[in-house]
């Protein structure tokens, strides 16, 4: 079976003491995980070498929100791959809907960042989505589709083995609307049939591909009971220990 992931995305949120004492909440409460379940947390970046020795749970890896496009360089207040591989980073979230709304991040750019990951050994989380007019037009899968092809179609097939891929609907993103369970599970489709026809149904299979968007201790196991649904990029839940836990608990065995 696929890995079946729950990721957490802190965003800009939590002290540095408020975050250790979440992270202590969680390696409290998670219960065990099956060889095919991960429990990543993605934490700001002053935190993410101190907390990650912090962290005596194997089942918690860590993430970076983001790395820059560019290995190193004259870029003031950025964060490379090359730093974050010397902390022994082992997933970094690239192309949330937020850095390419609020910094104007391009395919093109996240296509180079996705190569610096995989240059560092890093696992990207590769994020896609469409917005709001987007998905009233009906036309979610032709941008979704151009979103795959720019940024990852230039990999190969053991390249792309090496990629997760997180779905979040743009107007599901802390909105507090969630996509159904049946909407989550024809895009997460399309998405594989769109793997599959570029890199063949043995890499498409291998992919995991999570779902984003308000998703919550009371939603989790639905929409992670969908076949083509490989867990989530949990946001503002993922603040609150118990429903996180409760969102790990909703994972696939």
């Amino acid at each position: 079976m696929r890995k079946q992931i729950a990721a957490a995305n802190w965003k800009m949120n939590k002290t540095f003491r408020e975050g250790q004492s979440l992270l202590r909440e969680l390696e409290t409460g998670m219960p065990q995980l099956t060889s095919n379940q991960s429990v990543v947390v993605a934490l700001p970046f002053p935190y993410l070498g101190m907390l990650k020795l912090e962290i005596h749970s194997k089942s918690i890896q860590i993430a970076a929100q983001n790395c820059h496009h560019a290995r190193e360089g004259a870029f003031t207040g950025e964060v490379s791959v090359v730093m974050l591989k010397s902390i022994d980073v082992p997933y970094c979230i690239i192309g949330h809907s937020e850095r390419r709304e609020y910094f104007h991040e391009t395919n093109a750019q996240l296509a180079d960042k996705i190569n610096h990951c995989l240059a560092a050994d890093i696992t990207p989380i590769f994020c896609c989505g469409e917005p709001l007019a987007v998905r009233e037009a009906n036309n979610q899968n032709t941008f979704v589709e151009a979103q795959l092809n720019e940024s990852l179609f230039h990999l190969d097939e053991a390249a792309m083995q090496k990629i997760v891929i997180a779905y979040e609907p743009i107007w599901a993103i802390g909105t507090g609307k969630t996509a159904s369970s049946d909407q989550a599970q024809e895009m997460h489709a399309h998405i594989r049939g769109v793997l599959q026809k570029q890199f063949g149904s043995t890499v498409a299979s291998s992919i995991s591909i999570l779902y984003g968007g308000s998703v919550k201790g009371s939603n989790a196991a639905e929409i992670f009971s969908q076949p083509d649904v490989d867990g989530g990029l949990v946001g503002g839940a993922s603040l609150i220990a118990e429903e996180f836990l409760k969102i790990v608990a909703a994972l696939k065995q």
